[in-house]
């Protein structure tokens, strides 16, 4: 078997070359970790593996506000302050109909005729935007072209297997944050709980109190001074002075 000829067969092959780059991308994308850091490979893999693709960034609209958090070159951001400025853009669209726009030369497409003209007076001819199917937030990927009809067959289905895989990564990193603020809010709240229970018992052995009492002494300090109630027993631990509680109560 002529393994040089096999090799050169895959290495011309587009179904095989889009094979490794899912393989490729999904290794990128799922070890990327936060949010910010899977968004930032998305668009990093954008223009390292898709030929046709000068510029990437991602556009997302959160509380209707439009932003651009990561972005490959301050055109992306440029170009996409156009479309939010005239109201008009692929990437606009892709993201209200959930489907790919191409625009192969945007100086001549009539679909943006505002945005279309200023865009390529900017250096950009061509656009690919792809919805992002995030449910945390709507947005689209955006791979910007200095040239006309940049994006080929094989550049375009390059870009869907990003896009897929970029959501599937991003609800994977949202979960992953989600899952270690919840372990970091349980971590707190044992830790408060533990501290008040040092306070009281400090309070108990002083005064000759019971639990609730110790308790109630707490409570009235943090509200008197207007400062958390771990804080006041944080303070009463390390100083071993009794909290202000204001005014005595009759």
């Amino acid at each position: 078997m002529d393994h040089n000829k096999d090799a050169s067969l895959v290495a011309s092959d587009p179904v095989a070359d889009l094979t490794v780059n899912f393989s490729e991308t999904a290794q990128i994308l799922f070890s990327a970790g936060s949010v910010v850091d899977t968004l930032s490979s998305v668009v990093d893999l954008a223009v390292a593996t898709i030929e046709g693709c000068d510029f990437a960034g991602l556009f997302l609209i959160e509380d209707g506000l439009v932003s651009t958090p990561v972005h490959t070159d301050p055109i992306v951001v440029e170009v996409d302050a156009l479309q939010h400025l005239t109201g008009e853009g692929p990437c606009l669209d892709a993201i209200t109909e959930q489907i790919i726009f191409y625009a192969e030369d945007l100086s001549i497409d009539e679909r943006w005729s505002h945005f279309g003209p200023q865009a390529t007076s900017a250096g950009i001819r061509s656009v690919l935007a792809l919805p992002l199917a995030d449910e945390a937030r709507r947005g689209a990927i955006n791979l910007y072209a200095r040239y006309p009809s940049a994006f080929g067959v094989v550049d375009r289905g390059k870009a869907v297997i990003l896009a897929s895989l970029a959501t599937l990564a991003l609800s994977a990193a949202h979960l992953h944050e989600n899952e270690e603020r919840r372990a970091e809010n349980l971590h707190t709240a044992l830790r408060t709980r533990e501290l008040i229970g040092q306070a009281e018992g400090i309070l108990m052995q002083r005064e000759r109190i019971g639990a609730n009492e110790a308790f109630d002494i707490l409570r009235r300090a943090s509200q008197h001074l207007n400062r958390k109630l771990r804080e006041v027993a944080q303070d009463l631990i390390d100083t071993g002075e009794g909290p202000n509680t204001g005014p005595s109560r009759n």
